[in-house]
């Protein structure tokens, strides 16, 4: 069973220790990340400042199929299998070839922390620690203390915090932001709003999630302030403007690795561009880096060996990124009226089946299942790791 040592109040005490495996971030990415080293015998500890599940930061949506792989079906609220789209001239409905869900945000990171095996300590990471000795241990510094380790997963978000730092501050970095509210209500339709009168560059959504609907606008441009056009989507839908909820969302990828750290979720910039979809590829490449993990603690490979794996890995999918960056900046150029009738237009079946399911390429629900056949239960992970790494890159280079 998971030992969860969050302490609060007097019990907040000093941090330290060593860890075969440091993960800081306790979300999708750090926590794919854990749930992939279950059972290898590694001590594994994951490092966050808030508790699992406390502070949802997306509108939590996922394609249905990634939800049935990792076995986190459990936390899905509604399903959807169309996307309806409008523009100042009209409104498409696209009958999409797979189906999309919204879930619990709490829910899901509890079931992905039911099959870990790690320890859990609620601590803010500030940033690397002097190492010495030359042994190899890298030193985070928290603010309960240090903690150290041979492997050691940045998954804490945009700030990228154990990086050497390179200026990534918006508004002049490549982030786009987000704000959404969170009324009471029901709908059947998940629905996106490609109109400047809500936002110049970006989109504004509503993913209905049972008995919530979780409203709300992306910019793709730091600088525009979404509060306001939030609010007014809100008040167009005839819907109360509570629960707010905002964040930055990477729009480019990072380097996978640096100074011996391995990134992963929206630290390595694995949130893709127009679409804003930063959970499924958080857990995507949380998987395939706690694979390499994985093969580090069982002996199969040394750390190094590892990092350039899972570096290889993440720059496989470098053109995918920017191909659809270069989409996200190609669409608000095209003139409203044109809007519309383009959208029919891309709307044929056959075309809509054809992107989207390339689109789930981009981080396909197959390489969760590659080790799902051999898993013995809830945190057994197969016994071979080393042919479930040569696999997944074998997909990637299928696509």
């Amino acid at each position: 069973m998971p030992i969860r040592a969050t302490k609060r109040g007097d019990e907040r005490g000093p941090l330290s220790g060593s860890y075969d495996v440091l993960i800081c971030g306790a979300s999708f990415a750090g926590l794919a990340v854990a749930r992939e080293l279950a059972g290898s015998g590694a001590s594994v500890v994951i490092l966050d400042r808030y508790e699992i599940g406390e502070r949802q930061t997306s509108a939590c949506g996922v394609p249905t199929e990634w939800l049935h792989v990792t076995g986190l079906i459990g936390a899905e609220r509604q399903r959807f299998d169309s996307l309806v789209v409008h523009t100042p001239h009209g409104t498409t409905r696209l009958q999409l070839p797979w189906t999309f869900s919204t879930f619990d945000y709490r829910e899901l990171c509890e079931l992905l922390w039911r099959d870990c095996d790690a320890s859990f300590e609620t601590a803010k990471v500030n940033g690397r620690g002097a190492t010495a000795n030359g042994d190899g241990m890298i030193a985070v510094e928290t603010d309960r203390g240090t903690v150290s380790s041979p492997l050691v997963v940045d998954a804490l978000g945009w700030r990228r915090i154990l990086a050497s730092g390179d200026g990534y501050q918006p508004p002049d970095a490549p982030l786009s932001r987000g704000l959404e509210v969170h009324p009471d209500g029901e709908s059947e339709d998940l629905e996106v709003w490609i109109d400047r009168r809500y936002v110049p560059a970006g989109y504004g959504w509503s993913f209905p999630a049972r008995d919530e609907l979780r409203i709300g606008i992306g910019s793709f441009d730091p600088r525009f302030h979404v509060r306001e056009t939030t609010e007014l989507l809100a008040e167009d839908l005839g819907r109360d403007r509570v629960r707010y909820q905002g964040n930055w969302i990477p729009h480019k990828l990072r380097r996978a690795t640096e100074g011996g750290v391995f990134f992963v979720g929206d630290s390595a910039g694995h949130c893709l561009p127009l679409t804003a979809e930063g959970i499924r590829t958080a857990l995507y490449f949380g998987i395939a880096l706690g694979r390499e993990l994985r093969g580090v603690v069982e002996g199969g490979q040394s750390r190094e060996q590892a990092a350039a794996g899972y570096a290889a890995f993440h720059d496989e999918h470098e053109w995918k990124f920017r191909w659809m960056l270069r989409v996200q900046k190609l669409i608000p150029k095209v003139p409203p009226r044109l809007l519309a009738p383009l959208i029919r237009l891309l709307g044929i079946k056959r075309f809509v089946d054809w992107s989207f399911n390339h689109y789930l390429k981009i981080a396909p629900p197959e390489l969760a299942a590659i080790s799902a056949h051999d898993q013995q239960g809830p945190g057994q992970q197969q016994s071979h790791p080393d042919q479930s790494l040569r696999a997944e890159r074998d997909l990637v280079e299928a696509e």
